[in-house]
């Protein structure tokens, strides 16, 4: 296949044109950056996203690799000397590998088989005889008396040879194959029964009499039934009419009543039985298990996405809370710029005399470092640290609030070579109480530090490919990261070496010339870090900002090689590039510029209309974070509890985790409230995610309650939201 074919194609599955296609390719062939590409080359590409631009990347590598085992196959069918116009013309037209490896299949070489063994014998010709089903020929019994040898002793050997040699021919029928794969996907039915004793069987009980269409299975099922199946609590079985399928094959190979007519039906029915179905029954649990798999990693990337995204909590001095109970709850308070200004350990669920006095030390830290928010990780003990804060902001007249904080990660972290780096003075259980305050702080610069896989956002995330998982969710990093953009004087190597076009070693270059130069003061001293060239700054300069440096673009996600072209367009507006400075001025050229403007600017200018937007909606708002679009997330003085809650009754809370059967709410108790995909909207959807996502804010009904269980459900459909 030719890269102007892979071209044609790659555009008509995604629904773009082929020289967007081709753009792009030539952009990512050059060693520019998605980010970059997405931001900063919307006229070559027209205006495709990130989104579009990884699908492109991924379909060119797949047409690159269905485009090699073509030539592989094709090579190996010419060797043999079997090649035809007939499985040219199929191979040609094969767009999925399943195809290719089903026209291999006759042609590929196997290892010692029935088949094969009667063909040594010298079977062949009777298979053939048997195969071309003429009216008139000879009995079977009498056509088998010419091939007994010492190897086929018998005329039931040798008739037995034959259709084996026969199950093997349809079993390798790629058009056979399609059929019986497209029934079987329609018809079978993954089936469960328990292996162990159902109080040993945990949440696998749920499992312990299922069947279900493999067409309307969830994801969530696929990788839970998996994982009882690995853990040998589940015996797994793939359902199907067997009957119905040996049928089906017999009347693509019975040509019609001849003397062989039994012969081919008892061939086709081994054929089906002992090759064709144990080959579907493992290619369908590997495609159910890549479905599923695809789908939960999706999920997890989904809702990092928004967890990341989470704004920061600027201005605050933070108390971190790491809660315990043998070890005490570890503290530690940090400034509005993430300095650590105080530190300790407080047994606040041990005697009372001990949680007396850790409540006076605790109070006397958060009024001598002016606190006004506390930070509690959300692991064991967090409900009882929970309780011990707000009655302490209670009986000591706080001024502070307090919030619950997902801490999955933070004991990885303070184990880190980075984080001995980043606090070597402090103690390994005091580094994840830091890491836990400053995840609110700024959860971006937090959250970067930690393997993304361990912030636990997801489901069944230790059932999937570990590799694909990884690697979606560093994506999701570096995506977030860029869109944000960092602050190039504040930013860790950690987050910097997420920026487009860098690596960890610029990245700590970058920080090792800020530490030895003091900060940056323009973009352009960034040419003088070691290895960092002008390629390399091409990628990474629009997404680094500069608060008060020498040029006031620096801190809006201009590029440089945009700076004279923004100049005009403020030039328009009777500004001058120093005026970018002034805050009146620009407070006033705030409400002259409009975004429909673009076009009439494109013109005069001669520049790209996106370009245009882009810079117009900068010069509007220079400096914006763009995470103070979403929601903060809920802040509490008073802690509910179990026995607090009655059907009814109206909450609100924070989305925790958004997963294929709905969504986990925590609403201020130590069990978070599921709204089941059923209870999300009263309009259609396709996924929870279309609805909600991690860190949003949101109100629900409680519809039930079970203590015993710990199990309260939630509905957003009757809550204004």
């Amino acid at each position: 296949m030719t890269d102007e074919t892979m071209i044609i194609e790659i555009a008509r599955t995604l629904g773009v044109r082929p020289q967007q296609v081709q753009a792009a390719l030539s952009l990512l062939d050059e060693g520019n950056t998605i980010p970059f590409i997405a931001r900063y080359r919307k006229e070559a590409t027209g205006t495709l996203d990130e989104v579009q631009l990884r699908c492109i990347q991924e379909q060119y590598a797949y047409e690159q690799a269905l485009s090699s085992r073509k030539e592989t196959v094709r090579q190996s069918i010419e060797d043999q000397g079997c090649w035809n116009a007939e499985l040219e013309e199929a191979l040609n037209k094969a767009r999925q590998l399943q195809e290719v490896e089903d026209i291999y299949l006759p042609y590929k070489p196997k290892k010692r088989t029935k088949a094969s063994m009667a063909c040594d014998a010298g079977l062949e010709p009777l298979a053939r005889l048997f195969s071309e089903q003429n009216p008139k020929g000879p009995a079977p019994e009498d056509a088998a008396k010419a091939f007994l040898n010492d190897d086929v002793p018998t005329i039931e050997d040798a008739i037995q040879g034959a259709a084996n040699i026969l199950a093997e021919r349809f079993s390798e029928r790629a058009d056979y194959r399609q059929k019986l794969r497209r029934s079987l996907w329609q018809e079978a039915r993954l089936t469960c029964s328990l292996q162990v004793e159902e109080k040993d069987a945990g949440p696998m009980l749920t499992y312990a009499d299922f069947s279900e269409r493999i067409t309307r299975l969830p994801s969530y099922r696929v990788l839970a039934i998996n994982r009882g199946e690995n853990e040998k609590k589940l015996k797994v079985s793939l359902k199907e009419p067997s009957d119905k399928h040996i049928d089906m094959l017999c009347r693509l190979v019975i040509k019609g009543h001849s003397p062989y007519e039994d012969i081919i039906r008892n061939a086709a029915a081994d054929s089906y039985k002992r090759l064709i179905f144990p080959q579907m029954d493992r290619e369908i649990r590997n495609e159910l298990t890549a479905q599923a798999e695809k789908q939960a990693i999706d999920v997890f990337a989904e809702n990092l996405r928004h967890l990341l995204l989470q704004p920061p909590f600027e201005g605050q001095i933070i108390l971190g809370l790491d809660p315990g109970f043998r070890t005490g709850c570890k503290a530690a308070v940090i400034s509005a710029t993430g300095r650590v200004l105080d530190y300790g350990t407080y047994y606040l669920t041990h005697s009372e005399a001990q949680k007396k006095k850790s409540a006076k030390d605790l109070a006397n830290m958060i009024r001598r470092h002016g606190v006004t928010l506390i930070s509690i990780g959300n692991g064991t003990a967090s409900y009882e640290t929970e309780q011990f804060v707000s009655q302490l902001i209670e009986n000591y007249k706080l001024n502070c609030r307090y919030v619950i904080t997902n801490e999955a990660g933070a004991s990885v972290y303070s184990a880190s070579e980075l984080a001995r780096e980043e606090l070597p003075d402090l103690d390994v259980t005091i580094r994840g109480a830091v890491s836990i305050a400053r995840r609110i702080q700024d959860p971006l610069a937090e959250s970067v530090k930690i393997d993304p896989c361990s912030i636990g956002v997801g489901q069944y995330q230790h059932d999937v490919n570990q590799k694909d998982l990884s690697s979606a969710l560093d994506q999701t990093v570096t995506s977030v990261v860029n869109y944000v953009g960092v602050d190039l004087n504040t930013a860790s190597a950690a987050l910097l070496q997420h920026i487009a076009g860098l690596t960890a070693s610029t990245a700590g270059n970058i920080v090792t010339y800020r530490n030895e130069n003091g900060p940056f003061k323009n973009r352009q001293e960034l040419l003088n870090v070691p290895r960092l060239g002008p390629a390399t700054f091409t990628q990474c300069a629009g997404f680094l900002r500069i608060k008060n440096g020498d040029e006031p673009l620096d801190n809006t996600s201009v590029h440089p090689e945009s700076y004279d072209l923004a100049a005009q367009i403020a030039g328009q507006y009777g500004l001058t590039r120093a005026d970018l400075k002034e805050p009146e001025k620009l407070a006033g050229l705030r409400d002259k510029v409009q975004c429909n403007a673009a076009p009439k600017l494109a013109a005069s200018l001669d520049a790209g209309e996106p370009t245009i937007k882009d810079i117009l909606e900068e010069l509007r708002k220079p400096g914006r974070d763009v995470r103070s679009e979403f929601p903060k997330p809920l802040t509490r003085q008073h802690v509910l509890s179990l026995a607090d809650l009655k059907v009814g009754t109206v909450v609100r809370g924070t989305v925790q985790n958004v997963v294929d059967f709905g969504a986990f709410v925590d609403f201020g108790i130590k069990t978070p409230g599921l709204v089941h995909r059923s209870q999300l909207s009263n309009h259609p959807f396709r996924h929870p995610t279309d609805i909600v996502h991690a860190g949003d804010i949101v109100q629900a009904e409680i519809i039930s309650v079970d203590a015993d269980r710990g199990r309260i459900g939630l509905s957003m459909k009757k809550v204004k939201q």
